[in-house]
């Protein structure tokens, strides 16, 4: 049977969380994804800051703050660089300088910003002793349209309701959306280096030494030597952060799919993963009987799950493991090119699945740790999947439409969209021919993006934003019969 392998970390199992934990009224699985960060990079944490900022935090103060964005932990994957957690209603990424909270239902996650920058400034020593709350470097917010708006509360019964309690934290917001206002559409709010709580709480002389410290690691950069992309890339490092071995290039991807596959949306229900274990279990305890899934992840021929042991007859991470490799999640970052890699899945009943991939630079001269978040909602009358990395392409060996078709492949999606941000790499084009040529490669990047086996393109969008482009993509299956549904959501 797959087994949870954790080398350099440590892994927790928050087992009260789960008992009793049932899916059965989930419903709307397009998430809220809120990332806060308090420095541009974990080299360059305030002196007021505990050793490992926010990783210096206690699991119980981030519990009591996921209570009042209404979900529990399941799980903590904790290495060095990231504690990875495993929420009821999705993720959450904790680093030294940044925090990544992702949460889908009806959840309240706004409604946690405050007590997070408390706890920012209060436990992990972002400001000055005294100061009630920490200002954050850049702040992210997104999401897109809701299936069921309706059943949002405050402050996510509208994006205008979630701006206005965003303007009023932070000084200098701004908010988008991207795609058509009939159909499939996202949004996004974000900050710039520099913003001000409302009032202001950081000393400026703070600031202005980050941004000092900053604009020294970005100058060292221009001395690093290679001419090619691949080497350029090898010596600066990846990851949106900015600073040794999370360096200017960084990638985020996220992939949100709706009208699943029901073939492939059946291998994320409860009763189908058991079946699958099933025949694993019978066949490693010597029943040559036992047959392999299907291609499709489906049942084994095999069905009879009542002699199997209660973990592999109920919800949880065992079962959860076993749909992971299943379905071809883990080879979206295999071990043979990931050795310290590790996937924390669960899956719920009667059926729904979430994982987090906690992913180390394979590179000895790249000391950071990237991610992967997957959740699934399977359900015929609201399907919905989503895949979010920040694995850099370069890095990875793949390009980022190679991972995307491989992420496609296991759900089928009637539609989805894709938005890809990429900083810019300031201190490469300020050297003679570099502008040129990162042009040239992104180019050559998105047009293979633009090709998607098996799916057509109906809308590309591409924003100039500070510090970072952002593209946003609309498919449909070649197949796929639904229309231009319109999501009427906010």
């Amino acid at each position: 049977m797959p087994e949870v392998s954790l080398p350099l970390t440590t892994y927790s199992i928050n087992h009260e969380a789960t008992i009793d934990l049932d899916s059965t009224n989930a419903f709307e699985g397009p998430e809220k994804l809120l990332e806060v960060w308090f420095t541009p990079s974990p080299e360059l944490l305030p002196m007021s800051a505990q050793p490992d900022g926010l990783k210096s935090v206690s699991e119980d103060t981030w519990k009591a703050m996921l209570d009042i964005v209404r979900c529990k932990v399941l799980s903590v994957v904790r290495n060095e660089h990231v504690d990875a957690y495993l929420l009821s209603e999705s993720s959450m990424f904790v680093f030294p300088h940044k925090l990544i909270l992702k949460t889908c239902g009806t959840t309240t996650l706004l409604s946690g910003l405050p007590e997070l920058l408390r706890i920012a400034a209060q436990e992990a020593g972002f400001t000055d002793a005294g100061e009630a709350a920490a200002t954050p470097y850049r702040v992210f917010y997104s999401r897109k349209s809701f299936m069921f708006p309706q059943k949002q509360m405050h402050p996510h019964q509208s994006w205008k309701d979630e701006v206005d309690f965003l303007d009023r934290w932070f000084g200098n917001g701004s908010a988008y959306m991207l795609g058509r206002t009939n159909g499939e559409h996202w949004y996004l709010y974000m900050t710039t280096p520099g913003s001000e709580l409302s009032p202001p709480l950081t000393p400026q002389s703070e600031m202005e030494d980050m941004e000092f410290a900053l604009h020294q690691t970005e100058t060292k950069i221009l001395h690093f030597p290679g001419e090619d992309e691949a080497a350029i890339f090898k010596n600066i490092g990846g990851g949106r952060d900015g600073g040794s071995g999370n360096g200017i290039f960084d990638e985020t991807l996220e992939v949100l799919m709706t009208d699943l596959d029901p073939v492939k949306a059946r291998q994320f229900y409860l009763e189908d993963a058991s079946t699958i274990a099933a025949g694993q279990y019978r066949k490693e305890n010597g029943d040559n009987s036992a047959d392999e899934s299907d291609d499709d992840c489906g049942k084994s021929i095999d069905s009879g799950v009542a002699d199997l042991p209660e973990n592999l007859r109920s919800e949880g991470h065992a079962l959860g493991a076993i749909v992971s490799e299943a379905c071809g999640l883990n080879d979206a970052y295999p071990r043979s090119k990931y050795p310290d890699a590790c996937v924390d899945s669960y899956i719920f009943s009667p059926c729904g699945f979430s994982a987090n991939g906690v992913i180390p630079s394979p590179d000895p001269n790249v000391t950071t740790t990237h991610y992967f978040t997957v959740h699934v909602t399977p359900e015929p009358h609201c399907s919905y999947a989503s895949f979010e990395t920040n694995v850099p392409g370069r890095q990875s060996g793949r390009e980022t439409a190679e991972i995307l078709e491989h992420v496609v492949e296991i759900f089928r999606p009637g539609r989805f969209s894709v938005t890809l941000f990429e900083a810019k790499p300031v201190a490469l084009e300020s050297r003679p021919g570099r502008e040129a040529f990162h042009d040239m490669t992104a180019a050559r990047r998105a047009h293979r993006m633009d090709k998607i086996k098996g799916y057509k393109k109906i809308d590309k969008i591409v924003h100039e934003l500070d510090g970072y482009d952002l593209v946003f993509r609309y498919y449909e299956r070649d197949d796929w019969r639904g229309g231009a549904k319109a999501c009427r959501g906010f």
